[in-house]
């Protein structure tokens, strides 16, 4: 009989495979589980160098996959130097001399968290200008929406103090994500960060080429240097979707830790700006919506990948874009009734039961954001949807109930940096729909259990990355990529869920974080 390295002894023990809990241990050899059987450990699978945990009734699950993460954003908020601590003008401008000093050979010089009171301040902005006179200057407020820059960066990069969104800074990303000095070490620390909440695959998205940044996961794969399994997807913001970048990486990248996942494309945008669009008119309007979207053109796109057998997400946050991203799919090629290639609509805010079937009947996975409540109260909720969308459609937001009972398949995802993979907080905000002031349930009737949460951070998260095949479940063949919790998460009062914590994460046989 073989002998194990690592055997996970747990009452709590869920595989994924069905909700029902196993009572017993979970056996590892090298990076393959051997298998999970009721009951007590057999003596004659312990060896020498076999590490036994007994873990009483903690949670063990599969690794946890986010499906929708963006590395390029995340990590803006460390770019250049922290001017959080600077109180005024003068010694901003001691900061940046010393900069000046010692940043004479980089393209650009960039700072983050600077203070809100630097913004739209002429003496700042005139600072810049003497100081750095032709190299471009960026420095970003907290979450990199605002920012103060020279003229020499907005001659640059093309975006704007007040217009610093993702899309817009696709320009600066060739500089950052190409250095090595700063990027390598950002990128370990991800890692880490991902590996203490569980997490042990994403889908990362990456602008038009990743302007370099394929590079570094190809050193990172071939030095064995990735504790996360990374499926990356390509979203075109500067060109449109290019076939022959995807066709190149299909071939580069094959091993089981990294590997091209296809394409990502924005639609509509945001309700509460009247962005997002409606089958029906927002509440007391005749509009659909005040973006212009080309869905023509955004068929032509996701035709011609479905046709090279790449797959396509597309984000839906109306009803009326979840509508028409169905049509589009649905002249995609198919097998017995289902598409070929496994495509996926993110965000899902507002959806009808009609397309929620048909969205099923297509095999079309879904990527939700379940941590969402968390950002404002119950009662600004309830006041901001009613007075844009009314009560009707105010009730169906976020409807993952819905959604589940007409046979979608969803997957956990966090639009990282937006949110943070946090389990317990998908529990919190998305089975039970607390909101941030912690009181009263939204919505309560759209909720999903814990079992079907769990899922969509498991096994439907691999599905949505096609990995299902060997991870996504704690059954014998699959790859050892495992959490386990601080406690037993289905016996917690949700009052308590916050303050669950992952004790260890394991990934391929390996630890890579413990408690």
């Amino acid at each position: 009989m073989i002998k194990a390295n690592i055997i996970l002894k747990s009452s709590s023990i869920f595989t994924a495979v069905n909700y029902k809990k196993i009572s017993g241990y979970v056996v590892i050899s090298g990076s393959d589980i051997v298998g999970v059987f009721e009951g007590d450990v057999k003596q004659e699978l312990i060896g020498s160098e076999t590490r036994l945990y007994d873990l009483g009734d903690r949670t063990i699950c599969p690794g946890f996959c986010d499906t929708h993460t963006f590395f390029p954003g995340y990590v803006i908020e460390h770019l250049g130097r922290n001017y959080e601590s600077v109180c005024n003008v003068h010694d901003l401008e001691e900061m940046l001399r010393y900069e000046l000093k010692n940043n004479s050979c980089g393209e650009a010089v960039f700072g983050n968290h600077l203070p809100e009171k630097f913004l739209n301040n002429t003496e700042v902005e005139k600072l810049l200008e003497n100081l750095f006179p032709e190299k471009p200057v960026v420095l970003f407020k907290a979450g990199h929406g605002t920012c103060v820059m020279n003229n020499a960066a907005r001659n640059a990069f093309g975006f704007t103090p007040q217009k610093c969104n993702a899309e817009a800074l696709h320009k600066i990303m060739s500089i950052y994500l190409n250095d090595r000095n700063f990027i390598d070490n950002e990128f370990i620390e991800y890692m880490k960060m991902l590996n203490s909440r569980g997490v042990t695959s994403v889908k990362e998205m990456g602008f038009d080429d990743y302007y370099g940044f394929t590079n570094v996961l190809k050193d990172f794969d071939n030095n064995d240097k990735l504790s996360v399994r990374i499926s990356f997807m390509s979203q075109p913001v500067a060109e449109k979707t290019n076939i022959s970048y995807g066709q190149k990486m299909r071939k580069v990248f094959q091993s089981e830790f990294v590997q091209f996942a296809g394409y990502n494309q924005m639609t509509d945008g945001l309700i509460l700006g009247m962005e997002g669009h409606l089958m029906e008119p927002y509440e007391g309007t005749e509009i659909y919506c005040k973006k212009e979207i080309d869905y023509e053109q955004l068929e032509r796109e996701v035709l011609e990948a479905d046709y090279n057998d790449f797959r396509f997400t597309l984000h839906s946050e109306g009803d009326g874009a979840f509508h028409q991203i169905l049509k589009i799919y649905d002249k995609c090629k198919k097998v017995n009734g289902k598409l070929k290639n496994r495509h996926g609509i993110t965000d899902l805010e507002l959806t009808k039961p009609e397309d929620e079937k048909k969205m099923a009947g297509l095999g079309v996975f879904g990527e939700i954001y379940t941590q969402i409540y968390k950002y404002d109260t119950y009662d600004n909720w309830v006041k901001d949807y009613e007075n844009m969308i009314g009560h009707e459609r105010r009730c169906r937001y976020l409807n993952y109930r819905s959604l589940i009972d007409n046979g979608v398949k969803l997957a956990a995802a966090t639009d990282l940096p937006l949110l943070l993979p946090s389990v317990p907080e998908a529990i919190y905000y998305g089975c039970a729909n607390y909101c941030k002031d912690k009181e009263r349930q939204i919505n309560i009737e759209n909720t999903i259990s814990i079992d079907q949460m769990l899922c969509a951070w498991t096994i439907n998260a691999q599905y949505a990355v096609e990995r299902e095949g060997i991870l996504g479940t704690i059954e014998a063949g699959k790859r050892a990529d495992l959490v386990i919790f601080d406690r037993n998460i289905f016996d917690t009062p949700m009052e308590k869920i916050l303050e669950t914590e992952v004790e260890m994460t394991i990934v391929n046989g390996k630890t890579v974080y413990k408690k």
